[in-house]
């Protein structure tokens, strides 16, 4: 068999040990050749790294590969493309996985339902969007095991193949610089859903018009959440089934966008055992995730957060309403397409003292927040010291100091984490 790999991140290694371990011969397709491949792999590299695939029995696209791309100078070539995602699910010795998608939340609310998963003394894996392949555990798995996979538009735009129980969060618009538009995005998350039978579940936000039109593709059942018969809200408690899961105050997690993911997990959680015990246990203890509204230090009365996963308005938006204290927020970085009339009108009306701008959207979020009617803005500098030295001499005591940027990052970082990991590092220099 020959097997074509197009592009070589976590996704493509993982592809080539899968595909070597069958025997297959194997040809890595990128653009650069800045990559050392093992001895006895194939390699295209260079401009037409995409062309004449035609030859090869299976052709894996790696996540941050449009299929377009492919199919642009493959034309007829659809059935050979799969992904990682979909080879997985196809070929796992489990059928009880449990896929998370939605545009923010996916890697809490997977995590959420792994840890209580393994609460409740299930064999849990994670994987995914998460940053582990799920090849790269297929080993380790058996009938009774379960999996978590936290998926993104990019790795559901094609597939095949669904899992027993698929979530939809939150939607909002995301990505709009690799999809045509947002009906293009939608149709790539409805793919979790659409492969489905008849006896699988699919979980959707109940005050979201778009996850209950994403879930809709499926054939299974429709369960939502936020509302019964989901994981619910009532005079503040966490509730399922008439069951008290715990108190809201009682989350580790910060703001009320994580009610929404714990529920969400709940749910899904609920659809295997009802284990009140395991899911309370869980959710007032984790207190979340890396650069996920992450306390990092205070200094002088000022409490500093990595929030830099907060790639899109929406997400800035909630990291705001997170937190009731005065706030200096630092927004920008490099361009998804996004609008942020909606987020300026967010900091206009909220207690934000100031906004530090940076990156290429810095011009573009200025001209929002004075359109809506702010203007306590000011330039961050051009390194993440010079960004928290400005953010630290706007705050008082008493002020919450937030990198929720809004924005990609690929302007000044290598990605959303390494900004994450210069704040912190900035943060702890002060």
């Amino acid at each position: 068999m020959k097997v074509a790999i197009i592009g070589y991140g976590i996704e493509g290694r993982s592809a080539l040990h899968y595909w070597q371990d069958k025997g297959a011969e194997i040809t890595v397709c990128k653009r650069s050749n800045n990559v050392q491949l093992p001895k006895g792999v194939n390699a295209r590299f260079g401009d037409h790294h995409l062309e004449d695939l035609g030859g090869f029995d299976v052709i894996m696209r790696t996540a941050g590969v449009p299929p377009s791309l492919i199919t642009a100078k493959n034309p007829g070539i659809e059935a050979k493309i799969t992904t990682v995602v979909d080879e997985f699910i196809k070929v796992s010795p489990t059928r009880n996985i449990i896929g998370v998608t939605g545009t923010k939340g996916k890697g809490t609310t997977s995590m959420l339902i792994a840890k209580m998963l393994e609460a409740a003394g299930k064999q849990a894996f994670l994987g995914g969007n998460y940053g582990i392949s799920p090849l790269d555990f297929l080993p380790e798995l058996t009938a009774d095991s379960w999996v978590v996979l936290e998926l993104s538009s990019f790795q559901l735009f094609d597939v095949k193949h669904s899992p027993h129980i698929a979530v939809c969060l939150m939607i909002a618009q995301e990505h709009m610089d690799w999809h045509t538009d947002m009906n293009d995005y939608i149709r790539a998350k409805s793919q979790l859903f659409a492969h489905q039978t008849d006896k699988d579940v699919a979980i959707y936000f109940a005050d979201d018009d778009v996850s209950h039109r994403i879930a809709s593709a499926s054939p299974g059942d429709k369960i939502a959440y936020y509302d019964e018969p989901g994981a619910y809200i009532h005079n503040n408690q966490i509730m399922i089934d008439q069951t008290v899961l715990c108190k809201t105050n009682e989350l580790k997690l910060l703001g009320k966008h994580n009610w929404q993911n714990a529920c969400a997990a709940a749910t899904a959680v609920w659809q295997v055992m009802q284990v009140p015990g395991a899911i309370r246990t869980v959710l007032t203890t984790f207190n979340g995730l890396e650069h996920r509204l992450e306390f990092v230090r205070e200094v002088d009365g000022v409490k500093y957060y990595d929030d830099s996963f907060g790639t899109t308005p929406e997400t800035a938006q909630v990291a705001i309403a997170a937190f009731h204290k005065p706030k200096v927020i630092i927004l920008g970085g490099s361009d998804k397409g996004s609008s942020y009339d909606k987020l300026a009108a967010t900091v206009a009306k909220s207690n934000v003292r100031a906004v530090v701008v940076i990156g290429d959207m810095a011009a573009k979020i200025t001209t929002a927040l004075h359109e809506a009617g702010f203007m306590a803005i000011t330039p961050g500098g051009q390194t993440m010291l010079e960004i928290v030295a400005t953010a630290h001499s706007l705050a008082k005591k008493g002020d919450v100091v937030l990198l929720s940027t809004a924005c990609a990052s690929f302007d000044m970082f290598k990605n959303y984490k390494d900004r994450g990991i210069q704040f912190k590092a900035a943060v702890q220099a002060l």
